[in-house]
């Protein structure tokens, strides 16, 4: 057994039986992890804000760190591994509102309806969240 570890703004895949995903100090951030268990693979995001367009120059060089330029190509690389939509096992946890008196910026929430949008735009359904 190999302990995967999925740092902030970082995703990564596996068809390896015995790798385990694992991701710390989430807060605002999600993890998005999806699994395939007939083809056996899986894969895990760590993003920390909602759209890459807030700053384009880092989301071309940190795409994971940003649901809109991170999510699809978790998906993407979850499809290369020959993973199909059908099988996909998607959870979700994290999202946490961090200043619960004045969070003005609503990252956690943010975080998690744009995740919500575009799992729907693509027809993919949420088997469970903790967020």
């Amino acid at each position: 057994m190999s302990q995967l570890t999925i740092d902030i703004a970082d995703m990564k895949v596996s068809r390896e039986p015995g790798d385990v995903p694992v991701t710390y100090a989430l807060g605002s951030c999600i993890a998005l992890m999806v699994h395939d268990p007939v083809l056996k693979a899986g894969g895990m995001i760590h993003y920390m804000l909602p759209q890459g367009s807030t700053a384009p120059e880092k989301a071309k060089v940190r795409p994971y760190m940003f649901a809109d330029t991170g999510i699809p190509l978790l998906f993407h690389a979850m499809y290369g591994l020959g993973c199909s939509k059908q099988n996909l096992v998607v959870k979700v946890a994290g999202g946490a509102a961090l200043m619960t008196t004045t969070d003005l910026f609503e990252i956690g929430k943010r975080n998690h309806l744009i995740l919500r949008k575009m799992l729907w735009k693509a027809g993919v359904a949420i088997t469970a969240a903790d967020v």
